[in-house]
């Protein structure tokens, strides 16, 4: 997010609006192969294939008028634009790279899997790390190429409307991944515990005033009308 800020492809305040503020602080970029990285670079601002996309929407109705005003949607009829895209061919070539790595080790660690696909190995192994911090420089590339998208969705609003994207109040309402690994606090058993949560087509969800939610969205609550 910061090289999309100073190259002009961002706004300064859209990293507010990002989860993890646009950046895992525990990525490894040297956990990235060359080949991820050559597969990755052309494809920076592009959608890909398969459920990606970037979708023009109206609203329709509105259930919370609270919350949703807080998040600049204030009326029916607003067009809003969906974006679904992430790391693309860089994420995968790390994924990719890393289930090889964890296949080779985990008869070492013990562990049996009945699809190579979900080979695996400890959080704390060598293996294991190298997985973190590669996943989480896939998912710091997501947010850059998210955020170039949403440069280009401004940029054809521009031109098409003759007016400027500031003038058309195109402000990121949140960028959130939901493909991701992250090391949490929860209650198991009625133990408090620090797990490794990897959410596949799912996002976490915080209650208001929770401190990982954006600072102008955590006094949201649900029936709290403004005037």
């Amino acid at each position: 997010m910061d090289w999309c800020l100073r190259e002009g492809y961002s706004w300064s305040e859209d990293k507010e609006h990002c989860e993890e503020y646009g950046r895992m602080l525990n990525a490894d970029a040297t956990k990235v192969s060359a080949r991820a990285q050559q597969r990755g670079l052309p494809q920076l601002g592009t959608l890909g294939s398969g459920n990606h996309y970037a979708e023009i929407q109206v609203v329709d109705e509105i259930f919370d008028k609270a919350a949703a005003k807080k998040m600049g949607i204030d009326h029916t009829g607003q067009v809003v634009v969906m974006v679904h895209s992430g790391s693309r061919g860089l994420g995968h070539q790390v994924a990719s790279d890393c289930l090889v790595d964890m296949e080779r080790v985990m008869e070492k660690y013990g562990i049996e899997v009945n699809d190579r696909q979900l080979a695996c190995a400890p959080i704390q192994s060598p293996e294991g790390q190298n997985y973190l911090g590669g996943m989480a420089a896939a998912a710091n590339f997501a947010w850059v190429n998210r955020s170039v998208l949403t440069f280009l969705t401004r940029q054809a609003f521009s031109k098409v409307f003759n007016m400027s994207p500031d003038d058309l109040d195109m402000q990121v309402i949140y960028d959130v991944s939901h493909n991701i690994a992250k090391v949490e606090q929860h209650v198991v058993d009625g133990k408090p515990m620090t797990l490794l949560v990897h959410r596949k087509g799912a996002t976490r969800a915080f209650p208001p005033h929770h401190p990982l939610i954006p600072v102008d969205y955590q006094v949201c609550k649900q029936g709290q009308d403004e005037e």
